[in-house]
C-alpha cells in the first residue's frame, strides 16, 4: 500500500465508523472507486483497532464508572446504581452479535467475492437504511436518556446491530435508528450506540486478529501502524463534533448522503 492509500482508507474508516453512514460500504467501495486492490485483512484489523482506542479513550470517565458500578451491582445484587444499569443494558445489547455474528460473517464472505453483488448490495442498504434512520428521527419522541432503557430495549437495539453486518447498513446508523424508534434523544441514541461499539468492536477485532495470525501472508507493520494512529486521531474528533452537534443539525444531512451516495453506485453499476 503507497501512503496515499493508507491515509486515504484510515480517515475513511476514522470519519465514517462513527457516523450513520456505514464504515464497513466506505472501505468496499473507496478501493473500487480509486483504483486500489481491497486493502488487506491486516489493515483492517489495524483502522478497526484504532477506532476503538478513540472510542475508549473518549468514553474513558463513563468506562471506569460503569466497571465499577457493575462490579458493586454483583457484589450487592442490586441495580439501583444508573451506571450499572446502563453498564448491564449495554452488555444484553451484546448478546445478539454473539449468536448471529458468524452466520451473518459468512453471508457477509459470499457477498464480498461478488464486486458486482456487493455494489448493488450497499447501494440498496445505504438507501433503505438511510430512510429507516430518517422515519426513526421523524417519528421518534426523543424524551429519554440511555439511562432509561429496559432490557428488552437493549436487546432490540443489540438485534438492530446484528443485522450492521451487511454492507451498507451501518451500525452506528441502525443502532442510533433502533434507539431514535424508542424513545431516545438523538444524543443518548448516539451516546449508547458508541458505548456499545466498544464490546463489537473488540469482539470482531479479536476473531479478526485471529483470522491474521493464521493467515501465511507478511504484514507490513509501518502501514498498520500508520492506518491506526491515523484513524484513531480522525475518529475521536468526529465522536466529539457529532455529539456536540447532533442535537441541533439532526439525522437529515446523512439521511440526504446516503440517499446521494446509493444513487451514485446504483448509476455506476447500471452503467
Amino acid at each position: 500500500m503507497d501512503v496515499v492509500q493508507i491515509v486515504l482508507l484510515a480517515a475513511v474508516q476514522g470519519l465514517t465508523e462513527f457516523l450513520p453512514i456505514s464504515s464497513s460500504a466506505h472501505l468496499i467501495v473507496t478501493p473500487i472507486v480509486f483504483g486500489y486492490a481491497l486493502q488487506s485483512l491486516a489493515f483492517d484489523v489495524a483502522v478497526h483497532l484504532g477506532t476503538l482506542a478513540a472510542v475508549m479513550l473518549y468514553f474513558r470517565h463513563e468506562l471506569a464508572t460503569m466497571t465499577l458500578a457493575v462490579g458493586g451491582a454483583i457484589r450487592t445484587g442490586s441495580l439501583t446504581d444508573r451506571n450499572a444499569h446502563l453498564g448491564w443494558m449495554i452488555l444484553i445489547a451484546t448478546l445478539p452479535i454473539l449468536v448471529l455474528g458468524f452466520p451473518l460473517k459468512a453471508l457477509l464472505e459470499v457477498i464480498r467475492e461478488d464486486e458486482h453483488l456487493v455494489q448493488v448490495v450497499i447501494a440498496s442498504t445505504t438507501i433503505g437504511f438511510g430512510l429507516l434512520l430518517w422515519l426513526a428521527d421523524r417519528l421518534g419522541k426523543r424524551r429519554r436518556d440511555e439511562y432509561k432503557l429496559g432490557w428488552r430495549s437493549a436487546l432490540l437495539i443489540g438485534l438492530f446491530q446484528a443485522i450492521a453486518i451487511i454492507p451498507g447498513t451501518s451500525r452506528s446508523g441502525i443502532t442510533m435508528t433502533a434507539g431514535l424508534f424508542l424513545g431516545l434523544t438523538r444524543e443518548a441514541a448516539s451516546r449508547f450506540s458508541f458505548l456499545l461499539s466498544i464490546p463489537t468492536i473488540l469482539i470482531a477485532g479479536l476473531l479478526e486478529t485471529k483470522e491474521l495470525i493464521e493467515s501465511p501472508d507478511p504484514v507490513a507493520w509501518g502501514q498498520l501502524w500508520l492506518g491506526a494512529a491515523l484513524s484513531f486521531a480522525i475518529a475521536y474528533l468526529t465522536i466529539h463534533f457529532f455529539l456536540r452537534f447532533i442535537e441541533r443539525i439532526s439525522m437529515f444531512p446523512f439521511v440526504a448522503y446516503r440517499l446521494i451516495l446509493g444513487l451514485l453506485i446504483f448509476w455506476v453499476v447500471l452503467l
